[in-house]
């Protein structure tokens, strides 16, 4: 028989033995649960006592000595509702603890355009404020397709994610179209600042996509490295034009 699943319930291995030793015995003095369970006389006094606090046995005195037995094995879903409430009182906080612990920093690498693609979905369905972007320019534009650049924004929109963004003069076209739907905001720099890169910060995420013949993306989730690169936006966005 395995009774494996009595130790996941918590349940010690002299606990189990006794247990079972008294549903083969039926009632029984401690005598002859030390007898057949070839237990220490400390070790099954010492189960007997906890089995009793836990309610899977019980005993009656006859004079002086206590004979006992062992309750229903359907008592165990008691014994295992009492665990869920117990957990569920402790449950609040746990959770509470949970939320100030440090959130652990990640730094990725995804290659290829379809490593490009999945970061961009991640920022645009991370729960934050604003998408902000900055960098980038045609060559960004024509390795994506315009198509897909237009969808990309279609999500974002439909996921209630306002965005401000940093385009340069090579793109205009792209960025006037963008200009043009809700929850979008785009200035430009001179073409002089096109890149192969752009640079994006959503929440406490970073993505720098680098977009030349081996495009790959970098994916930092730091919240003082995406402070850092927000500062850096916001100093761009100053400067640029509508």
């Amino acid at each position: 028989m395995d009774i494996t699943i009595l130790e996941d319930l918590g349940l010690t291995h002299a606990e189990i033995k006794v247990y079972v030793t008294l549903l083969e015995l039926g009632s029984s003095t401690a005598g002859s649960i030390l007898e057949k369970s070839d237990l220490q006389n400390s070790v099954v006094h010492r189960a007997l006592n906890t089995l009793i606090e836990k309610g899977l046995i019980n005993y009656i005195l006859e004079g002086k000595r206590k004979i006992y037995q062992a309750t229903d094995p359907e008592n165990f879903f008691n014994f295992i509702e009492d665990k869920k409430k117990r957990f569920e009182q402790l449950l609040p906080e746990l959770k509470k603890k949970q939320t100030f612990a440090k959130k652990e920093e990640k730094a990725t690498i995804y290659k290829g355009i379809r490593g490009i693609k999945e970061v961009y979905s991640i920022m645009i369905t991370t729960k934050a404020k604003e998408y902000n972007t900055f960098g980038g320019g045609y060559p960004c534009e024509e390795l994506m397709g315009s198509v897909w650049w237009r969808n990309l924004h279609t999500r974002r929109i439909e996921n209630k994610l306002r965005s401000r963004q940093v385009f340069d003069e090579t793109v205009r076209g792209a960025g006037d179209e963008i200009n043009k739907r809700p929850l979008s905001e785009v200035r430009f720099v001179a073409k002089e600042f096109f890149q192969f890169q752009e640079t994006v910060i959503v929440g406490d995420k970073v993505a720098i996509n680098v977009f030349t013949n081996h495009p790959y993306s970098f994916l930092i989730e730091d919240k003082i490295v995406a402070d850092g690169y927000r500062k850096q936006f916001e100093l761009l966005w100053k400067i640029a034009k509508n």
